[in-house]
């Protein structure tokens, strides 16, 4: 056929489109309308799409589309049916579609991407075209936006496969270069074991706090101290020392939470991070001054008159260390003393009581009123109290309502040295935080523990503060000056009475040859329970301390009687309802010991105790609690004179050394008794204890530096608790105070005619 002569479209060969499964998706639309002879044979047949590769196909589609001249319309050609073989092929003529063909059928497709026959009929009637037209350029806008679809998709599949791949990369190079961020060593998943890992934690903690103490020490010791400026307090002032207020019979020690670090920089909410650094340098410093304090001898320690005591010569003691906490406030006074003794417990056990803060509290409940941690600095290196640094308030006192309690906000650091001897330092804080009213200051005081064989332990103490003492009673004052109060002999002495207490509780070969002897191990244990709480009950509620949340009543009757209430409320230790408490102290000629055997004797209990009208006391039950036979625990019964009134039971706690003896006693149910015999649970015995404080009037020789001397005679402090009212909403009666004054009044009465009445008997 000549170039240039269409065909007409109804002469276009049906068998042209049947085989569109070969080139349908392809299209007939592949080249450019061109008439030159040279490029039509770059077109590929329409019978040879098929082994068309799909990369040149998708191509051309493409580049057809880009075009930007819609779908081509094939109009003429003929069907490999027709062709004769010799015959040279026809040539095809294109033509595009116009642009307003594009432009319907653009819009229709972006309506309904797949028409149906009707559909395409209709739009090819509406634009000229033959439906097979149309549903060749719906078909191959479908590909072409399939093809886009598909590319875009491409893009970013292959974008996020590159990223991906470079973090991989990324994170190969550092897991190769990775090291442990607790050891340091380098990491090995899944071939370390549990407690090789632990091991190298605890190294590098080991490593850290030699480093750290090793280079403060180095730093600071030996130098001046400078003076600080005062620093704002971040912990509030404390009025009362923010300790357990209101928990009156029961052991107000508090520890503090103890952080799982070892960093004695650890940020903490108390101390700035300016003050941490001076109370690590200061619990250094204070550690050597205790050290060297206990072991040198003349001339820092001078004997007295007799060589039955030890005196601190105060310019020695500044020439010796001029570093410190600076020096004596105005108006305050020296105590010091050292004391040394071997007690039954081990020195790891001991180190734990010391620097628990409620068993230390616990243990030493004669002298510490209240204890509380504050702050957690160090807890420690290698699983124990090594290195462990604490920041803490303390109340001390003496059982008695005429000698004001002692304050004291101090840091305790612990240090195990080369030779396996255990350190234990105070020391105040209050040069860091000036206090206006400072009316106590600690120096470095604290203990050395020695390792014995068979689990004993050798303690060497050493007590050294700075005092206003001015408020304390004149009936008092020889004993106070003299340290036994508040000084070295008293802290060791209750310590070795305690381990004694502790060694028996645990006893488990107790012989039963004498009767009312507790054998039961677990009975042993749960009447020793409820008598300690008896004692920690009576010792908090017997001194002068500030925090008590008893209220003095007005009209007691006697200036030298103190009474006190408070309500008790779902305290299961103890009853319920209105409690009236009265304390009184007073001298007596007679010595300690002689008061101290009267009191605790059951056989002379009718003489003083009102309450037992008369009746006869036996004891039943007896634990032994240390070598000297006045320290016992006992259960009483009184055996009234009255059968219409029934028989009554008391448990009393009696101990006594060297520096002053106590008898506590509670009356107690017979049922809740039973049950604590059986190694039941003490801690529901609900329990109001009174009893007796009996101390030295003062030291009987010439010692602890005052010169004082004590007369022989005895102190003793009375106080009772009495349950006035078993509802604790009704209001006190005058009369109940009344009652409990005369009590209290009439009980010291038979005391002093007994033991005076005595007293000339055996003169």
């Amino acid at each position: 056929m000549p170039a240039g002569v269409m065909i007409p479209a109804r002469y276009v060969p049906p068998l042209m489109v049947r085989s569109g499964a070969g080139f349908g998706t392809s299209g007939l639309t592949l080249g450019q309308p061109n008439m030159l002879e040279g490029q039509q044979q770059h077109l590929p047949h329409p019978l040879d799409m098929t082994l068309t590769p799909e990369s040149e196909m998708v191509k051309m589609r493409d580049d057809d589309f880009e075009s930007k001249s819609g779908s081509d319309n094939l109009e003429g050609g003929a069907s490999g049916e027709d062709q004769d073989p010799n015959q040279r092929p026809r040539k095809k003529r294109y033509h595009r579609h116009t642009q307003h063909q594009i432009q319907e059928m653009e819009a229709f497709f972006k309506e309904c991407p797949h028409p149906d026959d009707k559909q395409r009929k209709e739009l090819s009637r509406e634009l000229g075209l033959e439906p097979l037209q149309v549903k060749f350029w719906f078909q191959n806008k479908r590909t072409q936006m399939k093809t886009q679809h598909e590319r875009h998709e491409n893009t970013q599949l292959r974008s996020e496969n590159e990223k991906l791949r470079t973090e991989n990369m990324r994170y190969k190079e550092a897991l190769s270069n990775a090291s442990c961020p607790n050891c340091g060593g380098p990491t090995a998943l899944g071939e370390m074991s549990f407690d090789e890992h632990h091991l190298r934690i605890e190294n590098v903690r080991l490593r850290e706090e030699i480093d750290r103490i090793s280079g403060i020490a180095a730093k600071y010791v030996g130098k001046p101290m400078v003076p600080y400026p005062p620093i704002p307090p971040s912990i509030p002032q404390r009025s009362s020392l923010d300790l357990a207020v209101g928990n009156f019979g029961v052991q107000p020690g508090i520890g503090g939470e103890m952080y799982a670090s070892g960093d004695l920089l650890r940020s903490v909410s108390g101390q700035s991070e300016i003050e941490k650094p001076m109370v690590i340098e200061l619990a250094v410093a204070a550690m050597e001054e205790l050290i060297r304090m206990a072991q040198l001898g003349e001339p820092l320690w001078l004997p007295d008159l007799d060589g039955s005591a030890e005196i601190l010569c105060e310019d020695e003691y500044v020439r010796t260390f001029p570093r410190g906490i600076g020096p004596k406030p105005f108006g305050l006074k020296s105590e010091a003393s050292r004391e040394s003794a071997v007690v039954i417990m081990n020195h790891i056990n001991l180190v734990e009581i010391l620097m628990d803060v409620n068993q230390w509290s616990s243990v030493f409940s004669g002298i510490v009123s209240r204890a509380i941690t504050l702050e957690v600095l160090s807890t420690g290196v290698a699983g124990n109290y090594n290195g462990a640094l604490q920041v803490m308030s303390a109340e001390f006192q003496v059982p008695s309502p005429l000698v004001p309690t002692r304050e004291s906000y101090f840091v305790r650091y612990c240090k195990q040295h080369s030779d396996g001897t255990w350190a234990i330092v105070d020391v105040s804080l209050d040069s860091l935080r000036p206090n206006p009213v400072l009316r106590c200051r600690r120096r470095p005081s604290g203990c050395l523990i020695q390792e014995m064989p068979n689990g004993y332990s050798k303690v060497i103490w050493v007590e050294h503060v700075e005092v206003d003492d001015r408020a304390v009673h004149s009936i008092y004052r020889p004993l106070v000056n003299s340290g036994l109060a508040f000084g070295a002999r008293r802290w060791v002495a209750t310590l070795d009475r305690q381990c004694e207490r502790l060694a028996s509780t645990m006893a488990s070969n107790i012989p039963a040859g004498d009767v009312g002897v507790i054998t039961s191990q677990d009975g042993r244990k749960s009447m020793l329970k409820l008598a300690e709480r008896m004692v920690i009950s009576f010792c908090a509620g017997v001194s002068a301390s500030t925090a008590h949340t008893w209220t003095t009543l007005s009209g007691s009757g006697a200036e030298d009687v103190r009474v006190m209430t408070r309500k008790s409320i779902d305290d299961p230790g103890r009853p319920p309802g209105i409690v009236l408490s009265a304390a009184t102290s007073f001298w007596l000629p007679v010595p300690p010991k002689r008061v101290f055997d009267f009191l605790r004797d059951e056989n002379s209990r009718n003489e003083w105790d009102i309450l037992s009208n008369g009746g006869v006391v036996q004891e039943m039950a007896h634990i032994a609690n240390g070598r000297d036979p006045g320290n016992s625990v006992s259960l009483l019964r009184v055996n009234s004179a009255n059968s219409n009134q029934s028989n009554m039971l008391i448990l009393q706690e009696s101990c006594t050394d060297s520096t002053g003896s106590y008898v506590i006693y509670a009356p107690v149910d017979i049922v809740a008794m039973n049950v604590v015999l059986n190694g039941g649970d003490p801690d529901y015995v609900a329990l109001l204890p009174s009893g007796f404080a009996i101390l030295p009037d003062g030291p009987t020789i010439h010692g602890g530096g005052s010169g004082e001397v004590g007369s022989g005679g005895s102190l003793l402090t009375v106080a009772f608790q009495i349950l006035v009212d078993s509802v604790p909403t009704a209001k006190l009666s005058l009369g109940s105070v009344a009652t409990v004054n005369s009590l209290i009044a009439c009980t010291v009465d038979r005391i002093k005619a007994a033991v005076t009445c005595d007293k000339n008997s055996v003169v």
